[in-house]
This record gives structure tokens, sequence and C-alpha cells, in this order.
């Protein structure tokens, strides 16, 4: 199996990617119990069939370890040249606070030793409280670490359309911003696509495939309730198509999203990711990669193969058009996070 170009993004000057990230959220626990070796074997898998971009966090449980890991034994086995041909993409999510440069840099040094490299190739910080007007000490002291060369490129992930404003005018370099963005949660079309237009940022989405749920698997079927929601993924997921519109319209969604699959031999969660990925904005989507437990490398491949045409993007737009307004709802992009 071999990705089409198509497949691969030039991000930035020095890091080019595959558009579809391999989320690691799901070795944090509460996805199935991951055996690190068997892990870090699937990785090369995934590597060799050109999934070579990683999206992870200081706070994923061994994510960064097992970035680390695989590492070491790339260039064990196929020397220091592989490294090229990986991407990883870190977080850092600390509790809000006063800033130091001396707190910002011994915990990029964590990750940095963990994930047994010289610089980060992207870092995207989280905040959870923006009353905390400390966000911005911080970024202008990782800011001074990318001079310095520990942090090749500084994003976001979670910030909302007002906050990336206030970063951005405060002279600080953001690449990229991390949000959720599916055909349940558009919420980023509202405000945040215009604004990354006009900054030259990219957004990482994540949520894409709602944990699974917009799939075949779930075409037809009776609403899933307790412990039909094995994972911290579709209980989250399955919360949000709630809000969005329940159960019977998330059915109408399926049932169009399988027709247009269909009409182009394809599946659900290709069409669901396709349709983000043409976003002018979009630079990649995160789709978790269960490793050693669930594989859908294949599939995912196909993604590249097609394009939504009009009609299809019509058909998906009018199920979107029975659904309730989540900004409203919710709020403008990371708003979920601070309530």
């Amino acid at each position: 199996m071999m990705l089409s170009a198509e497949s691969r993004l030039q991000f930035t000057s020095d890091l080019n990617i595959c558009r579809i990230l391999n989320g690691m959220w799901q070795v944090s626990g509460g996805h199935g119990k991951i055996n690190p070796q068997a892990a870090i074997q699937k990785m090369l898998a995934y590597v060799d069939a050109g999934f070579t971009t990683w999206d992870l966090a200081d706070h994923y449980g061994p994510a960064e370890d097992f970035i680390g890991e695989f590492r070491r034994q790339l260039i064990a086995n196929r020397g220091k040249a592989a490294l090229a041909n990986i991407q990883a993409l870190t977080k850092w999510v600390p509790r809000p606070g006063k800033m130091t440069k001396k707190l910002v840099e011994e915990n990029i040094d964590i990750s940095r030793r963990r994930m047994d490299v010289d610089a980060l190739d992207l870092l995207q910080f989280h905040w959870w409280e923006y009353q905390d007007k400390n966000y911005l000490d911080a970024l202008q002291y990782m800011s001074e670490l990318q001079t310095e060369g520990k942090i090749k490129h500084l994003a976001l992930t979670n910030f909302d359309t007002e906050h990336l404003q206030i970063i951005t005018q405060a002279g600080i370099k953001i690449v990229s911003n991390q949000v959720q963005f599916s055909l349940v949660d558009r919420r980023p079309e509202v405000k945040m696509v215009e604004f990354c237009q006009q900054h030259d940022i990219k957004l990482f989405t994540y949520g894409t495939l709602c944990g699974g749920l917009l799939s075949e698997k779930y075409l037809g079927q009776p609403e899933p309730r307790g412990l039909d929601l094995a994972t911290v993924s579709l209980r989250k997921y399955k919360n949000m198509i709630d809000a969005w519109g329940g159960w019977r319209l998330f059915q109408e969604l399926l049932s169009t999203l399988k027709q247009i699959a269909d009409k182009h031999e394809v599946s659900i969660a290709n069409v669901a990711t396709r349709f983000i990925l043409e976003q002018s904005v979009v630079g990649g989507v995160i789709v978790g990669a269960r490793l050693g437990l669930s594989e859908h490398m294949d599939d995912n491949a196909k993604v590249f193969g097609f394009s939504l045409d009009t009609e299809d993007r019509n058909s998906i737009n009018n199920i979107s058009s029975q659904s309730r307004d989540l900004y409203q709802l919710i709020g403008d992009c990371g708003d979920e996070y601070r309530r």
C-alpha cells in the first residue's frame, strides 16, 4: 500500500507531514490495554505505509516514551537517516499559574528527553483558564526556547478565535491550532477558519470520526448506551451527538454518508474524513491509533483516492442544517474545556 502524493503537506519549510496524523491519545488509558512492544512494532508498520506523522502529548500516558523508543529502534535497525521520515507533534498542558522561563524550559526538556530529540518538531500549547493571563508569558518563554533551538515550531490546542487573535497580536508566531472539527461539530466554520486563512495558520482536527461513531458499524443500529460505549472516545462523542441533534438525526447523517460512500466505493469514515480535509485551512486530520488493538490503515489510505463533488457536499449540508447550533450551545472551539 502506497499513499498518493496528495497525502503529504509541506506544513512548514522543514516539516513535510502526512495529512492523516496518527493520534496517540488512545495509548493514554481508557481505550484498552496497550502492549508497549507490540505498539512500537505497529508504529513501524504505520510509517512504512506512509502514515509518518504522530500526534501526542505530555499527558498521553507513555506516548512520548513510545516515540523515544521507536526512534532508538529505528536507528538501530535502519540507521539514523531513517529518523527524517517521521514527525512527532507533541503538546504541553500545564496547570494554570505563574510561568517562569525555568518552569517552561524544565517541562520542554522532559518532553525532549522522553522523545529522545534535540528539538521538538511542533509544540502544541493548551491552557485551561483564559482568566489567568500567564499563558502569554508561557508562550513568550516558548518563543525564546524556539530561538534557542529546543522547539522548531509553536502551535496551540483548543484555543478559541478570540484568544488566538490575542496571541497573534502579541507577536507570537503560531503555525497551527488543534481543534475538534467533524460533520457533527462544525464550529470552526463560524470564526476560526476565516481568521486562520488571514494569518496563515493551519488547523489540525480531532474528533473527525466521533471516536468511531461515524462508521458503518453504527448505521441502522439502536442508540448505544452505558456499556455499549466502551471507550472514553465513544462516551465523549456520543455526548456531542446528543447536543448536536440526537441519534435519529445522526442516523440520517450516516445514511446520507453511506450513499456517498457507495458512490465513490469508499467507507463512511473516508467520506467524513475527506469532507474535513477539503476545508481550506485544515492541514491534517487526527485519526486515533489503537496500536496493536485495532488498525485501519488500508481504509484510511482510501481518503486520498477520491474527492467530494457539489452534490455530495449539498447532501451533507442539508443534514447539518437540521442540527442544533453548537456554536450557540457550547461556544467557540475549545470552550467545552473551560466551563
